[in-house]
C-alpha cells in the first residue's frame, strides 16, 4: 500500500480516538494532543471534528465522547462471530463455578474484551465487551501472549507502559518474560491480586482446529473467597473441558 492511498486526516482522528480511555474519559485540547503525539491545531480539529458529528461532547473546556461511538465498535462485534459463539459458553462456565467468566484478544499491547458472564462485581471498574487492559498484568494477557514468538513478545513487552496497579504487579520485563515462558510451558496463567487488590484470575488459551489461539477465556475470584493458589485445582478442569468443546468450532 501506498502513501498515497492513505487518508493522513482519518489517521489523525483515529489517534485522538484512542487519546480517550477508562481512566481518560475527559480530556482538554492540550490533553488529547500531548497522548496522541499530535500538534494542538490538529487535535483541536478533530476533537471539534467528533462533536459535530455527534461522537463527542463538548463543554467548553473538555471533550468526552458519546454513546454514540459505540456504533464503530458494534459494527466490529456484530460482524465476527467469535463473541457470538463463545457467550453461551461463558454464560455455562460462569454459571458452573459461580464467579465471572470473560474472554478477550489481543490488541497491540493490550487486550480487548469480547465477551463476559458477570457474576458478583470483583473489580473496581466494570468490565464489559469493548473494555481494555494492560496485556503484561492480566491473566489472559499472558496467555495471549505466550502464543507469539519471543521477539513479539520483547516488542509489545518495550512498547507497553510496565506500571505496578498493586504492590504485586510484575513490572520487570525479565521477571515478565520469565513468568510468559512459564504460561507457555504450563498452558494456563494465574494472576494474584496483580490488576487489583481482592482479584485473582486463571485463563488459558482458545485455540482453533488448526491450534492457532484465536482468544483467551478466563474465570476471575475474590481472593478472599478463592485464593490463587487454589484457581488451577478449582477452575482448571473446567476451562480445560471449554477449551476442547471450543476447538472444532472455530475457524
Amino acid at each position: 500500500m501506498g502513501e498515497r492511498d492513505l487518508m493522513g486526516g482519518f489517521a489523525k482522528g483515529l489517534k485522538v480516538l484512542e487519546a480517550f480511555g477508562v481512566d481518560r474519559q475527559r480530556l482538554s485540547i492540550s490533553e488529547a494532543a500531548d497522548l496522541s503525539g499530535l500538534d494542538r491545531a490538529t487535535t483541536r480539529r478533530c476533537l471539534l471534528t467528533l462533536a459535530e458529528l455527534g461522537y463527542a461532547d463538548y463543554d467548553g473546556k473538555f471533550f468526552s465522547l458519546t454513546s454514540k461511538i459505540l456504533r464503530i465498535g458494534h459494527a466490529w462485534l456484530s460482524a465476527t462471530p467469535l463473541p457470538v459463539l463463545l457467550q453461551p459458553h461463558l454464560d455455562e462456565l460462569s454459571e458452573r463455578l459461580g464467579h465471572s467468566a470473560s474472554a478477550s484478544i489481543l490488541d497491540n499491547t493490550e487486550i480487548v474484551y469480547i465477551a463476559r458472564a458477570a457474576q458478583k462485581r470483583v473489580m473496581s471498574i466494570n468490565l464489559m465487551p469493548g473494555s481494555r487492559l494492560s496485556a503484561y498484568s492480566a491473566s489472559m494477557g499472558r496467555v495471549l501472549l505466550a502464543a507469539l514468538p519471543d521477539a513479539e513478545v520483547d516488542t509489545i513487552l518495550a512498547a507497553s507502559q510496565l506500571k505496578a496497579h498493586t504492590p504485586r504487579t510484575l513490572t520487570d520485563p525479565a521477571q515478565l518474560k520469565a513468568e510468559i515462558a512459564r504460561v507457555r510451558e504450563q498452558g494456563y496463567a494465574v494472576i494474584d491480586q496483580e490488576l487489583e487488590i481482592g482479584l485473582c484470575s486463571i485463563a488459558v488459551p482458545i485455540r482453533n482446529d488448526r491450534g492457532r489461539v484465536v482468544a483467551a477465556i478466563n474465570v476471575g475470584a475474590p481472593a478472599a473467597i478463592l485464593p490463587a493458589a487454589e484457581l488451577p485445582a478449582h477452575c482448571l478442569p473446567a476451562l480445560r473441558e471449554m477449551q476442547a468443546r471450543l476447538k472444532p468450532l472455530l475457524p
